[in-house]
C-alpha cells in the first residue's frame, strides 16, 4: 500500500492525534438513531483509526521542532479521500515535500523492522 506524509504546525498535534484515533461508530455519544446520518456522511466514513497512521513530532524525527507529521499507509482510494478531510479539519496541513516524505517513511519502516526483530527474538 502507498504511504503519505502530511505536515502541520506543532500546535495542531492534538488535533492530528484526535483525527487518527476517532471512529464515529465507537463513539458512545452518538445515539443509535443518529448512526444513519453518520453512514450517509462521506467525510464521517473516512476513518483514520482503521488505517496504519502515526503522528510524530518533528523533534522526534530530527526535523523541524515546530512541525508535526502525520504518516498514513493506506489504499490509494482512502488516501485521496483522506487528503480532503485532512485539509478541511487541520488548518494549515499539507502534504510534505517528497524528500521529507521519503525520509519519514524510511524512519517509520526502520522502527517497524526493529520492533519486529525485537519481538521475534523474544520468542526465538
Amino acid at each position: 500500500m502507498p504511504a503519505r506524509v502530511y505536515v502541520a504546525s506543532i500546535s495542531k498535534l492534538q488535533d492530528l492525534k484526535k483525527l487518527i484515533n476517532y471512529d464515529p461508530y465507537l463513539d458512545n455519544a452518538i445515539k443509535e438513531e443518529d448512526l444513519a446520518k453518520v453512514r450517509a456522511d462521506e467525510m464521517a466514513n473516512i476513518i483514520f483509526a482503521r488505517q496504519d497512521c502515526q503522528v510524530k513530532e518533528g523533534a522526534a524525527l530530527n526535523l523541524d521542532r515546530e512541525k508535526a507529521y502525520l504518516y498514513i499507509n493506506a489504499s490509494e482510494e482512502f488516501l485521496e479521500k483522506a487528503d480532503k478531510k485532512i485539509k478541511l479539519q487541520i488548518e494549515g496541513a499539507q502534504r510534505a515535500d517528497s524528500e521529507t516524505e521519503q525520509n519519514i517513511i524510511s524512519q517509520i519502516n526502520e522502527e517497524l523492522s526493529k520492533a519486529e526483530t525485537g519481538f521475534g527474538s523474544l520468542f526465538g
